[in-house]
């Protein structure tokens, strides 16, 4: 890995070769900015309770702050930003096809803010520090399981989960959508990173594949599901316990862990010259 030196700002760790940068935020001044970032409020249909558009700020360090906190009732809601959006995540509306009740089981569809292929992704950040939720940075076809062609379609790709402080579960790439048909390849991991320092997280997308780095090193690659679909990038997090099959609840560690922050410092993308 090389550095790729960013005036005022921590420099990226970037494979061999001649890059160039495409996107970036350095999260500087006061407020994020709207034309690159949303919230994602809606998943795979339904308003999704765990979610709030009021978890996140920028701290004045050029740091992109997420903070566990409450909703009007109490219970523990945090963030997820994105770029571009799922098509299947919008609520449906009911419609009509001409005068015949016929119902689209899709919701409104919207234009993605920023989407891109092949390239070198980075996010460097500091992980949460309590175990009541947890954080992540990916990436995601904004068409993911309408064909059974990744190439076509696209898939998931999940640079950085962290469900554990410290802790960072395999990567993943899925490919199929998230019902029947879904597919998945799993590479590295590890555990015990400090949670108090930043860490740089890269996902190198080429034609052979998807190489994973933490730090610099490389922690896997996965040649499966390769796609030519641009697609769209998260960086987010969630409150345990909303994913039960039982009561859709937050955990009680959720609720002893409000007030915790998970820290971004940047995302940047890169296309090689």
């Amino acid at each position: 890995m090389k550095k790729f030196e960013v005036k005022n700002h921590e420099p990226s760790l970037l494979p061999d070769g001649e890059w160039e940068l495409v996107f970036s935020d350095e999260f500087d001044g006061e407020e994020l900015d709207r034309t690159k970032w949303d919230y994602r409020l809606n998943m795979m249909g339904k308003r999704w309770n765990a979610w709030t558009d009021k978890g996140v700020h920028l701290d004045g360090d050029s740091n992109l702050v997420f903070t566990l906190t409450k909703d009007e009732n109490g219970k523990p809601v945090s963030s997820q930003l994105q770029t571009g959006y799922n098509f299947m995540d919008q609520p449906t509306v009911s419609t009509k096809f001409g005068e015949d009740h016929l119902q689209w089981n899709i919701g409104k569809l919207h234009e993605s803010m920023f989407t891109h292929g092949c390239g070198y992704y980075e996010c460097r950040c500091r992980l949460q520090q309590k175990p009541g939720w947890w954080s992540a940075f990916w990436i995601q076809s904004p068409i993911i399981g309408a064909t059974l062609d990744p190439a076509v379609s696209g898939v998931e790709i999940d640079v950085m989960e962290s469900f554990a402080p410290g802790d960072i579960a395999g990567h993943n790439v899925f490919t199929g959508g998230y019902g029947l048909d879904m597919q998945r390849r799993q590479v590295g991991g590890l555990n015990g990173l400090d949670t108090e320092e930043f860490h740089t997280f890269g996902l190198l997308w080429d034609e052979t594949g998807y190489t994973f780095y933490v730090d610099g090193k490389e922690d896997g690659k996965i040649t499966d599901f390769l796609t030519k679909r641009p697609e769209f990038i998260l960086i987010s997090t969630e409150v345990k316990g909303y994913r039960s099959n039982e009561n859709h609840e937050p955990l009680q560690e959720a609720y002893d862990s409000i007030g915790d922050t998970f820290l971004v410092d940047h995302i940047r993308v890169f296309d090689k010259i």
